[in-house]
């Protein structure tokens, strides 16, 4: 294949960095194709999230909020064939609005895979039970797609060093505690957060929060609460996710809300403990080797987080 096409309807960088075990597969398995990125916002690969090295190129239709105008239908193709002579090998449709895959299926292509309406706009027929794309397009495909995930080396030394310097010792245990998008909520108490950081500091481990900058109410209501507490990305002038990966790797547990960071945190393997409310564990876990879930739907029947108890997440860490 030459050119195989990927498209993102989520906006987030956690929604970006869920494909980066897909890309990294595929291109992998298909090392002499193109691997392009349209979606219906910004490519965070070429953006924030560059400094992980995922070499997939934006395909510009210059149409804002791909796939999410009826309209777009009618430019598609024609801006398509305007900058570009060659049919895409494969396009790849990673969500399953019908109007999005409609429009996205006017762009020139051979083969089409999408979960849209249980897999009928598929241009090969067969069984695609699972929810991982990627065993689905191994059937797809007729091919053995070997699954390529994240490595801590392909970030540049400089960050791993640089969390070394922040985070020198052993017995970290990690937090990430805010929401980037507040359309849900998601966010466990921060009180909640205290009393259990408190409880594991005086497990003799030492508490580390991942907390922007910006963010400083935030920062001085645990720094007065918990003064012990770290926050290593105030005493760095380096400032992107690929610094959250390298610090996650020094921690011995990371415990988290449904948020970008916990998908920063995941591409170190860690163990973490991940607290879900009204969002889908199934779709946005981090696929890690160790991963505890705590939902309160499926522990109290609730969308509310806040159902979710300290000694509930505590007696998950085995420390």
């Amino acid at each position: 294949m030459k050119k195989i096409l990927l498209y993102n309807s989520g906006g987030g960088l956690g929604d970006s960095i869920q494909l980066f075990t897909l890309i990294l597969s595929l291109q992998n398995h298909f090392k002499s194709a193109e691997f392009f990125y349209v979606g219906a916002h910004q490519n965070h690969f070429k953006g924030k999230l560059k400094e992980f090295n995922i070499n997939i190129k934006t395909l510009d239709l210059g149409l804002k909020y791909f796939g999410f105008r009826w309209w777009h239908a009618i430019f598609t193709k024609r801006r398509y064939l305007n900058s570009n002579n060659d049919k895409i090998d494969l396009i790849i449709d990673l969500q399953s609005k019908i109007r999005n895959t409609i429009i996205l299926r006017k762009i020139p292509h051979e083969h089409f895979y999408s979960a849209t309406f249980n897999y009928k706009f598929c241009t090969k027929k067969g069984e695609y039970s699972s929810k991982d794309h990627l065993e689905n397009l191994s059937n797809f495909l007729n091919t053995n797609i070997k699954i390529i995930k994240f490595n801590l080396n392909n970030l540049e030394k400089r960050f791993l060093i640089e969390a070394q310097r922040l985070l020198p010792d052993n017995n970290y245990v990690g937090f990430s505690i805010t929401q980037g998008n507040f359309y849900r909520k998601k966010s466990w108490s921060i009180d909640n957060f205290i009393t259990l950081a408190d409880k594991i500091y005086r497990e003799n481990k030492k508490v580390v929060f991942f907390i922007e900058k910006s963010e400083k109410e935030i920062i001085s209501k645990i720094q007065k609460k918990l003064p012990e507490a770290l926050f290593p990305e105030l005493y760095s002038s380096i400032s992107c996710p690929a610094l959250v990966t390298a610090l996650s790797s020094r921690l011995e547990i990371a415990i988290s809300i449904d948020n970008g960071i916990m998908h920063m945190m995941g591409l170190a393997n860690i163990p973490m403990v991940i607290l879900f409310g009204p969002t889908n564990p199934d779709k946005f876990t981090p696929k890690i080797d160790t991963c505890k879930i705590l939902d309160s739907k499926e522990i109290y029947g609730s969308a509310d987080i806040n159902s979710i108890t300290v000694h509930d997440v505590f007696k998950q860490l085995n420390l």
